[in-house]
């Protein structure tokens, strides 16, 4: 790996949100962090207090101070090398969250010999520094933009290595018997085989399994990571706007009796028991010939084919069995393995006994009123019941890096080729190639093979201060 981002100076940042608030966090990291806040750190009676002798993890109270002039009372903490996220030495400053202070303050640092961190500079120290590998680096960042329960338990197993664990160990057992293949194209004038040709097509298929499985569940996590999508469809005055504000618990979108109000995909979001959730109201699926609404329903029928759940709903006494048979039919082919779920709304209109008995063939359809926000608690249940029958349990490790994910497609097609070269008995030189391929293509993940274009790609995403 190219060394020209490791950098041997001192650089700060503002770690909390910009904007005035009760605190705000200023991180100094680097060989001279110590040193430079020695010169501009004193007690609250202006004593000198040397920060080299103090212990590492250890906090202090005093002032930041320019010559004479205090800027501010502030709780000083210290990380002493190799004991801190970088792996340097570094300070972290509470101070006050005026921004005119945070300013004056790292300004000070700044005129005392740091420089202004660039995005994401800190992770990437601690990733050069060895503190953590580069899918563990990425998912800080997965953490820190974290929404609901289900992405952060995810962001925070693969912080901790869940993943980056379980990719060493996939390549180091095609190490392991890269290396026997290489041993044989050093004896190749003897033509003998150190690796046995069984045993590395049953490793082969074992690791293709895990990496495909690896590679099926992007789908599970990615949505997971972006909320899952939910479409609601139906006809014009079905109810869909109604719907949507009373599952956002806001007037999100209007609500009229006339036909063909929504002319265009509104969408929001919302965490239910845990798990983002991000509603899409769509047009009135009908016959028009309005222009502006007729794009409206193509719109619709192509939110139909992204959306994980699609909630059809539909006035429970303006439609009749036969007629939802059919509705169900046209949809079907624009699902793409979506949850259809059918849902009737309008029950406080009148007695819907006598219309729940007429729908007993569609025994999973749930009966609502928006309106009245009858049975929206049950439709919610509904929802997550859905996503947790849809994905895999979120202990397990789920990629939802979409880098990650065409790493693993690239080493996948790799060991499909050693399979096929195993079937057809070909060469070691040609077997050890396509390994070093599906070696190379694990390792990005990692970052055990990474190049500074590609750092540069990944760390610029990050905030400052992080």
């Amino acid at each position: 790996m190219k060394t020209s981002f490791i950098n041997k100076d001192t650089i700060v940042a503002l770690a909390t949100p910009q904007g005035i608030g009760a605190i705000g966090v200023i991180r100094v990291s680097g060989p001279d962090a110590i040193t430079i806040c020695n010169k501009i750190f004193a007690t609250k009676s202006l004593k000198k207090i040397d920060l080299d002798k103090k212990p590492s993890h250890t906090v202090h109270f005093g002032v930041m101070r320019d010559d004479d002039i205090i800027i501010d009372e502030v709780l000083l903490t210290l990380f002493k090398a190799p004991k801190s996220f970088t792996a340097e030495n570094s300070v972290e400053i509470s101070c006050h969250g005026s921004a005119f202070i945070q300013q004056q303050i790292i300004q000070l640092i700044v005129k005392s010999g740091a420089r202004m961190a660039q995005h994401g500079e800190f992770t990437l120290r601690a990733f050069l520094n060895g503190k953590m590998d580069l899918s563990q680096a990425e998912a800080v960042a997965d953490l820190i933009s974290s929404n609901s329960a289900s992405s952060h338990q995810i962001a925070m197993q693969q912080m901790r290595g869940g993943f980056s664990n379980k990719i060493k160990l996939l390549r180091q057992n095609l190490i392991d018997f890269a290396s026997l293949i290489e041993l044989e194209l050093d004896f190749s004038e003897e033509d003998v085989e150190f690796a046995d040709r069984k045993d590395l097509k049953s490793l082969i298929l074992s690791i293709q399994r895990i990496v495909q499985r690896l590679i099926d569940s992007f789908e599970v996590g990615n949505v997971i990571k972006k909320g899952i999508p939910v479409a609601i469809v139906g006809k014009p005055n079905a109810g869909k706007s109604t719907l949507l504000n009373v599952l956002l618990e806001e007037d999100r979108a209007i609500v009229s009796e006339i036909p063909g109000t929504t002319r265009d995909v509104i969408e929001d979001e919302i965490i239910i028991d845990g798990v983002l959730f991000r509603f899409i109201d769509t047009a009135g699926i009908r016959d028009t010939t309005d222009i502006i609404e007729s794009i409206g329903v193509s719109k619709t029928f192509e939110q139909i084919k992204l959306s994980s759940i699609v909630i059809y709903l539909f006035d429970a006494h303006e439609i009749t069995p036969t007629e939802l048979h059919a509705i169900v039919n046209e949809l079907t082919p624009h699902l793409n393995q979506s949850n259809l779920l059918l849902v009737a709304n309008k029950i406080d209109k009148e007695d819907i006994e006598y219309t729940k008995r007429e729908f007993k063939d569609f025994p999973e359809m749930l009966f609502i009123s928006a309106k009245e926000r009858t049975n929206i608690d049950y439709l919610k249940q509904q929802l997550v019941t859905l996503f947790d029958n849809r994905t895999v349990n979120v202990t397990e490790t789920i990629v939802t890096n979409a880098r990650h994910a065409e790493a693993l497609r690239h080493t996948n097609v790799s060991l499909l080729r050693v399979l096929e070269g195993l079937n057809n008995n070909v060469t070691g030189d040609f077997l050890a190639m396509d390994i070093r391929q599906a070696l190379h293509y694990l390792g990005t993940i990692t970052g055990e093979i990474s190049s500074d274009d590609l750092l540069s790609n990944i760390f610029s995403r990050f905030c400052i201060g992080k």
